[in-house]
């Protein structure tokens, strides 16, 4: 027994020993910004002051007003423009072009069929490193294609330090029906690797989104409808759906259930109305939005993210298939305004890595205000918008205290020249300077 009652007493004593050392002091850097987006209105605020201490501010305010901690880092961003990190609600983390790509726009079978997991993964850490050097901070990202849960991995080594990048939320597998899933171009002969799961039954809907929580996914990426669309001779947008409209109720009444959001794919048509029938959270990829519509998604608290610079990719295609007469660009300029109008949520996003190449999505700025959009609207989708879509409003968004320090500075003003956002020279996440071209 007294060996025990000997190694009892070591234990003790050792405990004691760790618990009376001092805790490690967290760093505490103050900020000095010449001007401060207020995302809570449309203003700028002048000669500011943010105290961060490790990766959360404590305390915002005008210079003066604000008690500067002794002994404090300071960083002199007084000739800037200072606004929260941006966020992009929309992009393909897994799906990013390469150099000398036969594929435009990062997307297509041979992606399948040519690179690996691996090698797509190596490639996202790349683009991660380069969307959060750009300022997005945080990006909600819609789907693997092919990678499996590779996206939960890179989304794991960027929270524990082990690469850089944005605050991540993964999709993981996108659901479909068979009836749209890319591939299906290939012979029936030849069993191709799939960029999506089946669901051709709601049980088969909720299974797949059980499965995609089971193993990491953030949200719920569901392809109601998109490939395929045509415009009729009337100029109708004609989007063929892939499921039924039970079938997508299943799909997002099984993601609610598990206190996730689904984020529903569809242009317009039936695919559109029906996935706002099934109270999807947010329309991804959306053009053709009637007034109806709006007020509906007004009432069912849905967001629109359009994704406008990715569409303008398929202009040239969508006019010369109409004889010049349509295209869902000009269905996108009409679109946006009414849904600003009625009072819809509209969100940042740009399907990077599929449209626009990583590092790059700031052009969808000046696509939004080009529009409809102010650029103070713009600003907000980026930021306090795109928060509460992604039911992070409590720690990213805005420049408060108690939210994470995740912070961007420009040289200019983006509320008189929005294009000031695809120039970014600061950007700090978490309390850590990730560049700062200021110096």
């Amino acid at each position: 027994m007294r060996w025990r009652q000997r190694m009892a007493v070591l234990l003790a004593a050792l405990a004691f020993f760790i618990f009376s050392l001092p805790a490690k002091a967290q760093k505490t850097v103050v900020i000095q910004a010449g001007h401060l987006f207020d995302a809570t209105s449309d203003r700028l605020a002048s000669n500011m002051v943010i105290v961060i201490q490790g990766d959360r501010i404590v305390e915002v305010g005008p210079a003066g007003s604000v008690k500067i901690p002794a002994g404090a880092e300071q960083i002199d961003l007084s000739k800037a423009t200072v606004v929260p990190g941006l966020i992009d609600s929309h992009t393909h983390i897994i799906m990013g072009r390469k150099p000398g790509s036969l594929e435009p726009h990062g997307w297509g079978e041979r992606i399948l069929l040519t690179d690996s997991w691996q090698y797509r993964t190596i490639a996202a850490a790349v683009s991660a490193k380069k969307d959060l050097e750009s300022g997005f901070t945080t990006i909600r990202d819609c789907g693997s294609l092919g990678a499996m849960y590779s996206d939960t991995d890179l989304r794991r080594a960027i929270n524990e330090g082990l690469v850089p990048g944005p605050r991540m939320l993964v999709a993981t597998i996108p659901i479909s029906g068979t009836g749209w899933l890319p591939e299906s171009g290939l012979s029936p002969e030849i069993e191709a690797p799939t960029a999506f799961r089946a669901a051709d039954t709601p049980w088969d809907g909720r299974k797949a989104v059980r499965e995609n929580i089971k193993y990491g996914a953030d949200l719920i990426k569901i392809f109601p409808g998109g490939t395929g669309s045509y415009f009729a001779p009337d100029g109708k947008l004609v989007v063929p759906p892939t499921m039924t409209l039970e079938e997508l109720q299943a799909i997002v009444d099984e993601t609610h259930r598990h206190g996730e959001k689904a984020a529903c794919h569809a242009y317009g048509g039936q695919a559109l109305k029906d996935s706002i029938d099934a109270n999807c959270d947010s329309i991804e990829l959306g053009a053709d939005f009637d007034d109806a519509m709006a007020r509906q998604m007004v009432q069912k608290h849905i967001y629109a993210d359009m994704t406008l610079a990715h569409t303008k990719y398929w202009e040239e295609a969508d006019l010369k298939e109409t004889h010049g007469k349509y295209s869902r660009v000009e269905l996108q300029k009409a679109s946006l305004p009414r849904l600003l109008k009625a009072g819809v949520k509209v969100v940042f996003g740009t399907d990077a890595g599929a449209g626009p190449d990583h590092g790059d999505q700031a052009s969808e700025f000046k696509f939004l205000v080009d529009y409809g959009m102010t650029p103070a609207q713009s600003l907000h989708a980026a930021t306090s918008v795109a928060a509460e879509l992604l039911g992070w409003q409590d720690r990213v968004g805005t420049i408060e205290k108690g939210k994470f320090a995740d912070i961007v500075a420009v040289s200019g003003n983006p509320l008189e020249d929005i294009t000031e956002l695809a120039r970014v020279k600061f950007v700090m996440k978490g309390g850590e300077v990730v560049r700062n071209d200021f110096k």
